[in-house]
């Protein structure tokens, strides 16, 4: 038995010789190494900034800071993200410990009658035996390297589940500080709204006033009525449309936001996100979890080529135990009782209709597939990072455009009104000049809402947080 342990122990050391998998070589970037350039980033060249390490040095708002400390802990796509890392760790350990013989003790008493007409005594005979063995059964000598690329893709796959998740938390950091920015915005429309309805009601009220005097017409007061009625419409949409920030925002929080953790100043005051880098298309290689999860991806496509093409190579498995045996329960540790089975299996494949041919063919489909989607990932991100880029390059700008309109059609409000009331110009200048700044002010919320969006899907793009959440299971 000595030998028979020797020999499977060399067995053991040889099998891991040998790994028919492909040598992985990361494929060269499908994009330019550098960042587009032109008019619309001239804004954005500026000196770099040091991403973020952590959400908290992005994320800068303190209220802001405790509603996504709230969607990391109780939202249910993260936690769906979290089990799935320790489902693919489970499996990796479980194609790791087929590396090894499972050893395993047992105990066994096997009793039997045979009939007086069947035994050749012609008496009834009544048999027991009984043995307790240690052994292994089933145990694959990893000659080829099949067992072991088996373990390889396990992990990558959990490597991959892990940027998975990194990459779940990024998108939940990112949709948390949108939805509240979203928030705060439409809060800032329904205000405006709401001041605007009162100053036309009031002016709806001198309009009618002086119509009753004769001073004005019928015409003015239907245009001061459209004035109104505009203001109503608005009040009343931005009023559900607060609502459904404040859904959207408990969706993703997880639980409810308390009141107190809502936004209560306009987008000025919020400063919810902090400047990222933009760096080189390279760096999105370290911090780009979905590329990083495609490449693990790749790379266990890469092993399961190892596992097709071991399959076509004789294969050895053994079971094996050592122990005592006696028909006598008393003399199962009584000298002689000794008893060992050794059972080595060749497996070698001669025709198999084609199929470990179809297999290697798939394998090496699929890694081009994952080659594919590993090149599209990259340049995904080359883009989103490129648009981000050409908003913060101009929104700069347009925020300036659109505060002088602003400022210009307060002033030429102020002068039409006063025309009106000394009677230079009709009311429908007046109520032109309404309108117009009316506009522009919305617009100018809808452009801070875009620049602080535009500096989150910028922290989204260059990869954001390389901090793992406290959740995470380590690695196997």
């Amino acid at each position: 038995m000595r030998h028979i342990v020797l020999a499977i122990s060399a067995a053991a050391v040889l099998s891991a010789c040998a790994n028919l998998a492909p040598d992985y070589q990361r494929p060269a970037l499908p994009v330019s190494g550098n960042w587009p350039s032109g008019p619309a980033y001239a804004s954005s060249a500026g000196g770099p900034v040091t991403v973020a390490t952590d959400w908290r040095d992005f994320v800068l708002d303190p209220k802001l800071q405790q509603v996504t400390a709230l969607a990391l802990t109780n939202n249910r796509d993260l936690r769906v993200a979290v089990f799935t890392i320790e489902k693919a760790q489970a499996q990796y350990q479980i194609e790791n410990s087929l590396l090894y013989p499972h050893v395993s003790a047992n105990a066994s008493d096997a009793g039997s009658l045979t009939p007086a007409d069947l035994s050749f005594t012609g008496s009834r005979e009544v048999l027991h035996e009984y043995n307790v063995g240690l052994g292994f059964s089933s145990y694959e000598l990893d000659f080829f390297g099949r067992v072991r690329n088996l373990k390889n893709e396990a992990l990558e796959q959990y490597l991959g589940t892990e940027e998975a998740q990194r990459s779940t938390r990024i998108s939940l950091i990112a949709q948390v500080a949108t939805a509240y920015l979203s928030l705060a915005a439409d809060q800032e429309h329904l205000s405006l709204s709401e001041n605007t309805l009162r100053d036309q009601q009031s002016s709806y009220a001198l309009d009618k006033r002086r119509f009753e005097l004769g001073v004005a017409s019928q015409l003015d007061l239907s245009q001061a009525q459209t004035s109104v009625d505009t203001a109503r419409g608005d009040v009343a949409r931005y009023t559900s449309l607060v609502a459904q920030d404040l859904n959207a925002l408990t969706l993703l929080a997880g639980t409810a936001v308390p009141a107190e953790l809502l936004p209560t100043t306009t987008l000025e005051n919020i400063t919810a996100v902090r400047e990222s880098a933009s760096g080189l298309p390279s760096d999105l290689l370290q911090n780009r979890p979905d590329i990083l999860e495609a490449e693990h991806q790749l790379k266990a496509a890469n092993a399961d080529i190892g596992v097709a093409r071991a399959a076509f190579f004789p294969s050895i498995t053994l079971t094996s135990s050592i122990g005592t045996a006696s028909t006598q329960l008393s003399g199962l540790f009584q000298s002689g009782s000794r008893a060992w089975v050794f059972t080595p299996q060749l497996n070698l494949p001669i025709f198999d209709g084609g199929s470990n041919i179809a297999n290697l063919k798939v394998a090496k489909a699929s890694r081009a597939i994952y080659l594919a989607q590993y090149e599209k990932a990259i340049q995904s991100a080359f883009r989103e990072v490129a648009d981000a880029l050409a908003d913060r390059g101009t929104l700069g700008t347009q925020l300036e455009a659109q505060q002088s309109l602003v400022d210009a059609t307060a002033q030429s409000l102020k002068l039409s009104s006063a025309r009106y009331q000394h009677g230079v110009d009709s009311y429908l200048v007046v109520l032109d000049s309404q309108r117009s700044l009316y506009a522009a002010q919305h617009n100018l919320i809808n452009l801070k809402l875009a620049q602080e969006n535009n500096l989150v899907n910028l922290y989204k793009a260059l990869g954001g947080s390389t901090v793992a959440a406290a959740s995470t299971p380590a690695h196997p």
